[in-house]
């Protein structure tokens, strides 16, 4: 059974890493809200921050952490749109408070997207900021407008889609209560000095750009669109929707670990595998089929929660090693690197049924550094490098899995492939949405 790589090197590089991307960002104390420090000790983008207006936004809060990547690429998409118009930046939701980072004693609120992603790459596909620069920039803690984006209450009705937006009232209470002043407070990603100044809920039925004409025509500097996940793609699978996938670059530190780990437990190098990997992604185009993978097998282990809820297609611990065995043997390989949030009980018993099994298992402090979020990433890393890849029906962990793997230009037949529950007759398997460049 592999530990998570270590090791004085690794530590080393970490380190090294780690102290690059410190020295990149700009101190802490000027992104203080009403600090005083010159433009000199913002970055070069501070200079323009009046003549741009900002848009923020945030998730139902059951929402995972693969999900909301996809919620990001819809507002990509409306930035993109309100670009042609106005200068616009959009602002990174902290990463905090989610279901799935249970880790005890983990501080993982306010945790901003540099941890986990490659801002200057996403930078490259539209601006974005990280919200402790807007503060700076835009002088306190305050959001001008608050839009509860919702659904219609009388639903939709069959017949022709009609894309639409109306505001109404809320249909739910909304999370947000007004204080002696007036104001509004809320979560705002655990920054309890934020508060917004007027707050309406929306109506919506439609793609996210479907919103600009009224963001556009309002006069409110900053906004911020709550329930975001109401708002649907432009085109999804399409160019746009891509290039922003693409832009999504894990972060280097995590990269680093990942691929030191596939070196020293799974025979595994960019070299051998014929991934090679180019920091600018809008110079990476892999033609599918290239990518060999590591001499192992790839797998994504969904349980916990979708053991009960989606009980038809998730496979018993028996059903699901003896899929795993049989691609083995039919693929060749003898290590079978596992992703999964199963119990403890059951980890133990995936490793007395599978002797070739290899799992990443962070040490405490490993998992203090990188969060929960950076291991899951770690995890997908990994899984995405495979010879050959499974994972779990409908998991959003999964397919940005499979995303990964068409980036790097895996052959699709080694990529969409999912596991079946023991008694599914007719067991789908997943989609493949051909990356478009």
């Amino acid at each position: 059974m592999a530990p998570g790589a270590r090791g004085p090197a690794a530590l080393l590089l970490l380190l090294l890493l780690l102290g690059v991307a410190a020295a990149t960002q700009p101190p802490l104390e000027a992104f203080q809200a009403g600090h005083s420090a010159p433009f000199s000790s913002l970055p070069a983008a501070a200079s323009v921050a009046p003549h741009r207006r900002y848009l923020l936004y945030d998730v139902n809060p059951p929402e995972g952490f693969n999900l909301r990547r996809d919620v990001y690429i819809r507002i990509a998409s409306l930035i993109k749109t309100l670009s042609k118009s106005e200068a616009w930046v959009l602002v990174l939701p902290p990463w905090g408070r989610l279901y799935h980072w249970q880790s005890p004693d983990i501080h993982q609120v306010r945790i901003p997207w540099f941890e986990f992603f490659d801002v200057p790459s996403l930078n490259k596909n539209i601006p974005v900021i990280e919200y402790e620069q807007f503060l700076a920039e835009s002088g306190g803690p305050f959001i001008e407008q608050i839009y509860v984006l919702q659904n219609y209450a009388e639903g939709w009705k069959e017949g022709t889609w009609e894309e639409k937006i109306d505001e109404r009232p809320c249909i739910e209470q909304p999370t947000y209560s007004m204080d002696k002043q007036k104001y509004y407070r809320g979560w705002f990603w655990g920054y309890e000095e934020t508060r917004g100044l007027k707050l309406a809920c929306l109506s919506v039925q439609g793609s996210a750009s479907i919103i600009a004409p009224l963001l556009l025509n309002t006069s409110s500097r900053s906004v911020m669109l709550d329930r975001a996940e109401n708002l649907l793609h432009d085109h999804y699978s399409g160019k746009d929707y891509w290039d922003t996938r693409r832009s999504m670059v894990f972060a280097k530190h995590l990269r680093v670990v990942g691929d030191l780990f596939r070196a020293k437990y799974l025979n595994s190098t960019d070299e051998k595998d014929r991934t090679q990997y180019n920091e600018d992604w809008t110079k990476m185009k892999v033609k599918l089929g290239t990518a060999l993978g590591g001499p192992y097998l790839g797998v994504h282990l969904r349980r916990r929660d979708f053991v009960w809820g989606h009980r038809n297609d998730v496979p018993s611990l028996r059903g699901t090693v003896k899929k795993i065995a049989s691609l083995m043997d039919l693929q060749k390989l003898e290590r079978v690197f596992v992703a999964t949030d199963a119990i403890a009980d059951e980890i133990e018993e995936l490793k007395d049924l599978l002797p070739g099994m290899v799992r990443f298992e962070p040490s405490w402090e490993e998992v203090e550094l990188y969060k929960d979020g950076g291991i899951a990433i770690i995890d997908q890393w990994i899984c995405a490098h495979a010879r050959y890849f499974i994972g779990t029906s409908v998991s959003t962990f999964s397919f940005r899995i499979h995303e990964e793997r068409e980036i790097l230009g895996f052959d699709p037949k080694t990529t969409y492939n999912r596991f079946c529950g023991d008694e599914e007759k007719t067991c789908e398997q997943p989609t493949h949405w051909k990356i478009v460049y």
